[in-house]
């Protein structure tokens, strides 16, 4: 007589606390940030986090590069908002809090259709698809008004249908706390996708695809089911984008749009699910606020991509887990001063180039205005060399502390790995 034994998993309790405090910040975020343009922005951060994470799915998890990924959530947010037309006629007897499924679902479809071609190819071919893709259906979205709209696009009224427990949609909040559930779900369903064995595969396409036919698996199956399931995330989101805006226009499938999704997805950390969320924030900021603040907005984007590629490639989510292991070693207080010192010198540098930069635009897009603004509260004048030299100098000065700061660091920092790997390998052979 044979006695059964049954095993287990243990409770990952830090999994529990992530996704809590995760649920948390998206229940309390309206309560902290209470303004109307505070619940704006939220919104358009959980809209934006959804749309980063499933570009990521071809990215970061599949290795495939995609200039069309707007296409997905540009059709999303069509169907979405005619489907809302259709609500509000009566002609489509369905709740208005799942019309960003249909999205989902249109996303799918088109992502069935257009992944057919896409993903018989990779790499460098799979990209040029895309854009050529992406520009098709720009194109189209132009030439046929009777369903984008033209360039005026489709709008909707969201309260539409019986309210149910009182709830229209109308309010702004309302429509937060239905994108922060839709962002929830998709989130932890997009990060359980990873954990499968379909997940895992797709890893390994991206690594090597050719060990992955070696061992039987179709690599272009693989792909395009992954490509499906980006798709249909990426509906949700514009399907989401519809409800909250009201009205889709033609530049919702433009190439700008994918190239958004494509360089905040790099900028937040492709190689980590986290990293895209944070790019999806990023976004918006940058969109949203750093927008108002200057004219100049896209050049500093332009700037940090360049930087980030050069010096952290592995994204803002890389150079927190290098920071978190150097913190679990003990030694993260070391590197408080050096990190400190590259903050101001940053920021010295940061401020003679910003200065500059903003003379030239006050001259280009300005000179009605006359010669004189106001910078960070310091007055310049455009046309006076004694701006620019004050200006060149703060920002040549910045750039070599900074270079001295940066070298010193480097060498700290090199030293603490060292330790690292010694203190890794001794604890292995415990």
């Amino acid at each position: 007589m044979t006695t059964q034994y049954h095993q287990f998993k243990p409770l990952n309790i830090g999994r529990w606390i992530v996704w809590g405090l995760f649920a948390l910040v998206l229940a309390i975020a309206p309560l902290m940030f209470g303004s109307g343009l505070a619940l704006t922005v939220l919104s358009q951060m959980g809209i934006a986090i959804i749309a980063c994470l499933s570009y990521n799915i071809l990215l970061g998890q599949g290795g495939m590069l995609s200039f069309g990924h707007a296409v997905y959530t540009g059709l999303g947010s069509y169907l979405a908002i005619h489907a809302l037309n259709n609500i509000t006629d009566g002609s489509l007897p369905i709740p208005v809090s799942t019309v960003p499924l249909v999205g989902g679902l249109a996303g799918a479809g088109f992502a069935i259709l257009f992944g057919y071609v896409t993903t018989r190819k990779s790499g460098t071919t799979f990209a040029m698809i895309t854009l050529g893709l992406g520009e098709l259906v720009f194109a189209m979205s132009l030439m046929i008004p009777e369903f984008f709209g033209g360039e005026g696009g489709v709008s909707g009224n969201r309260m539409a249908g019986k309210p149910l427990m009182g709830i229209t949609f109308g309010p702004q909040i309302q429509v937060y706390y239905l994108i922060a559930v839709y962002t929830f779900v998709a989130v932890g369903l997009m990060f359980a996708f990873t954990r499968t064995p379909l997940g895992r595969m797709l890893n390994a396409v991206r690594d090597n695809p050719e060990r992955v036919e070696f061992v039987g698996y179709d690599t272009q199956r693989v792909r395009y089911i992954a490509f499906i399931i980006a798709g249909f995330f990426a509906g949700i989101s514009g399907g989401l984008a519809a409800l909250n805006f009201e009205i889709v226009t033609a530049e919702v499938v433009g190439a700008g749009r994918s190239g958004a999704y494509l360089l905040f997805t790099f900028l937040g950390g492709a190689t980590f699910f986290f990293g895209p969320i944070i790019g999806g924030i990023l976004m918006v900021l940058a969109f949203v606020l750093l927008s108002e603040f200057t004219k100049a907005w896209l050049l500093y984007l332009g700037l940090v991509f360049l930087f980030m590629v050069m010096y952290a490639p592995g994204g803002i989510a890389s150079l927190l887990m290098m920071n978190l292991r150097v913190a679990a070693f003990g030694k993260l207080r070391q590197l408080w001063v050096s990190y400190l010192a590259l903050t101001v010198t940053a920021l010295v540098l940061l401020g003679g180039a910003a200065a500059m930069i903003e003379m030239v635009y006050h001259l280009q897009l300005n000179t009605t205005l006359g010669s004189e603004l106001r910078f960070a509260g310091i007055p310049l004048d455009a046309k006076s060399l004694n701006s620019w030299f004050g200006a060149a100098f703060v920002a040549l000065t910045g750039l070599g502390l900074f270079e001295l700061t940066r070298r010193q660091f480097l060498v700290e920092w090199g030293e603490i790995q060292e330790y690292i790997e010694k203190e890794a390998k001794r604890r292995e052979a415990l």
